[in-house]
């Protein structure tokens, strides 16, 4: 490391990377370059991993008492008022494993199979996996490319409500903001729109917004429940330290229930059914958010910088310079538009041909087909690797 890049984020050792055990590099046997989980590439802050090896150091790995609390609460309740101008109220707040784990408890708890659920898509592949496996039926609000980024047709979204199947409506909106994998973050203005849907068909809305503090340039993220009181009053809303600070491994996230059923239905449920979050989860989320700032904003300005250097290596490359790419407003996911490209089969396929794992487009749903999504988290001579391979398989 240098004093011009004290994090380590530009000079990634790619023996270190092949070297590690997370499935984003496990995975490939170190036959292909790991472009495809969300995972960072880049070190954890050190003010986290010194705090998780002297706990370990201390032999101290008993039962965690947590009689008064986790103490997330209060530390996810200060973060949103400071960053996002929304106080939640920290008695509503509930501890998690991980964020597709609350979604799932409060679809469980809220709806009924049969019931629909609605999302913007392209989306994360576990939420389509919910509705699969959980037997809910998908209402999507459809993305398409507008200029230089993406937008959703509410329109369609609200004439689909209006004609559900007459006795099983669709239930709830999971949205997913800043949104995954376009990287769109959403205005005020198309928030409020949604809101006015949302209320006219009494949906109740799961807000994923694991991504928030990853947003570029000037936009700003807009909790969901910050709308209004009759807004909050049907968002749960879901957070994380473990996509902005790398920590995907410590199984930790809070659930605010603005959601007055969703609060009384979580309280009721027997102690420890879906689980508990451990010790180590709430120190390295306790850290992360006190005193790893710093480390968070470098690793922002190495994101925003990636974006466009993916679009100049991309541009470079008579092979690849066909591809629809909009650079992200937020999160460090870049999703590619190969369709002019001309394969014959899925791109994932061509690409993982020549030595590069990529996210499949189709995993996204049916708007995927003929795209990838590529992680962007990494260092621009990885980077480089990574376009360097995709242009020689294609």
């Amino acid at each position: 490391m240098h004093d011009d890049d004290p994090f380590g984020f530009d000079s990634l050792d790619l023996g270190w990377l092949r070297a590690k055990q997370g499935v984003k590099w496990h995975r490939s046997r170190g036959e292909l370059l790991a472009a495809w989980v969300a995972d960072m590439d880049f070190p954890a802050p050190t003010v986290v991993t010194d705090a998780l090896r002297a706990y370990v150091d201390r032999a101290d790995l008993g039962y965690a008492d947590f009689r008064n609390g986790t103490g997330l609460a209060e530390l996810f309740a200060g973060r949103m008022a400071a960053r996002h101008g929304w106080a939640p109220d920290p008695s509503l707040v509930h501890d998690v494993c991980d964020v597709v784990q609350g979604v799932r408890m409060v679809v469980h708890l809220m709806t009924q199979p049969g019931d629909g659920i609605a999302f913007h898509t392209p989306a994360y592949p576990p939420f389509h996996a919910t509705v699969a496996d959980m037997g809910r039926p998908l209402t999507p609000i459809w993305g398409e490319r507008d200029g230089t980024g993406w937008r959703f047709d509410l329109e369609r979204f609200e004439a689909d409500l209006t004609t559900a199947p007459s006795g099983r409506p669709c239930r709830v909106l999971v949205l997913c903001n800043p949104h995954n994998p376009t990287g769109h973050v959403f205005t005020r203005t198309e928030l409020e729109a949604l809101a006015q849907v949302v209320l006219g068909h009494d949906l109740l809305v799961i807000s994923d917004e694991i991504h928030a503090e990853l947003t570029f340039d000037a936009r700003r993220h807009i909790p969901f429940a910050s709308l209004g009181d009759d807004v909050a009053a049907r968002t749960v809303t879901l957070t994380s330290a473990t996509k902005s600070f790398n920590l995907a491994a410590i199984r930790c996230a809070v659930l605010h229930a603005g959601a007055p059923a969703v609060h009384a239905a979580l309280a009721a449920l027997p102690s420890h059914l879906f689980g508990a979050v451990s010790p180590f989860g709430v120190l390295a989320t306790t850290v992360a958010w006190t005193q790893a700032d710093d480390w968070q904003a470098a690793v922002v300005r190495r994101l925003s910088e990636n974006r466009h250097v993916l679009a100049r290596l991309l541009a470079e490359r008579p092979a690849l310079a066909a591809i629809d790419y909009a650079v992200p407003e937020a999160t460090y996911l870049a999703w590619l538009d190969c369709r002019p490209l001309g394969l014959a089969e899925e791109p994932v396929e061509v690409f993982r041909a020549g030595a590069v794992e990529l996210s499949p487009g189709p995993d996204f749903g049916e708007q995927g087909v003929g795209f990838v999504r590529l992680n962007l988290a990494t260092s621009p001579p990885v980077l480089t690797a990574i376009a360097d391979a995709m242009a020689a398989a294609v």
